[in-house]
């Protein structure tokens, strides 16, 4: 079943839709320079609103890795995902501190792009047209690509049956297309929830289970 990441949640009445939906993660943006940007504080306070079955995503770039352990220590988050220019020295350099899940993105513009997707060794890779930018890229650029990876960029309750159906991908990645004026709208959350869940192998409400964060990677 395909997964749903509902992203840059900042309010809590977005948690509070989120919790109706149940997506199996949601995301909250460190990046300062983001609009959708929460501070280790109100990432805590959403966090305690958010149902315990839902997984909670940090987004960070090119952040301090002792920044990205603490929160991943303190359980204001289950997973990290590295939206910079974080290569395999830094992924060495987290796990010293921690041994929670990392997913790795990366902005797809040519077939190299892919194939680096393909070597990370994070446990999950997120393949984007680039952080937030609610664009869509080139998908025959992964459509060989083999191990699992969340899919981003460009999303819409209009097209996820076709991004479903192309590359089955292991999770559907949403943010700016679920807003209106720059904040999560319900109506849209709810219509790409929908969406999803109405195209075959899309996910099943209720079925976000925190007994495996991410699939196993091959390369760990």
């Amino acid at each position: 079943m395909t997964k749903i990441k509902l992203c840059g949640l900042s309010r809590p009445e977005d948690i509070q839709v989120a919790n109706e939906l149940a997506p199996d993660y949601v995301g909250f943006v460190f990046w300062p320079r983001s609009s959708r940007h929460v501070t280790r504080e109100r990432a805590r306070e959403l966090r305690g609103l958010l149902d315990p079955a839902i997984l909670s995503v940090g987004v960070f770039v090119d952040e301090d890795a002792r920044v990205v352990a603490g929160l991943l220590r303190d359980g204001i988050i289950d997973i990290a995902q590295l939206h910079g220019t974080e290569d395999e020295a830094y992924l060495a350099k987290l796990r010293k501190r921690t041994d929670k899940p990392i997913i790795q993105a990366f902005k797809v513009r040519s077939a190299e792009d892919a194939a680096r997707a393909e070597r990370s060794r994070a446990e999950l890779v997120l393949l984007d047209a680039g952080m937030g930018s609610g664009e869509r890229f080139d998908w025959s650029l992964v459509a060989d690509v083999e191990r699992p990876y969340l899919l981003a960029g460009g999303l819409s309750a209009e097209n996820v049956a076709d991004a479903i159906s192309q590359l089955h991908p292991y999770g559907l990645d949403v943010s700016s297309a679920v807003e209106t004026g720059g904040v999560k709208d319900p109506d849209k959350m709810r219509a790409f929830v929908a969406s999803v869940r109405g195209t075959a192998g899309g996910a099943r409400r209720g079925t976000c289970e925190k007994r495996r964060p991410v699939p196993p990677s091959r390369h760990v």
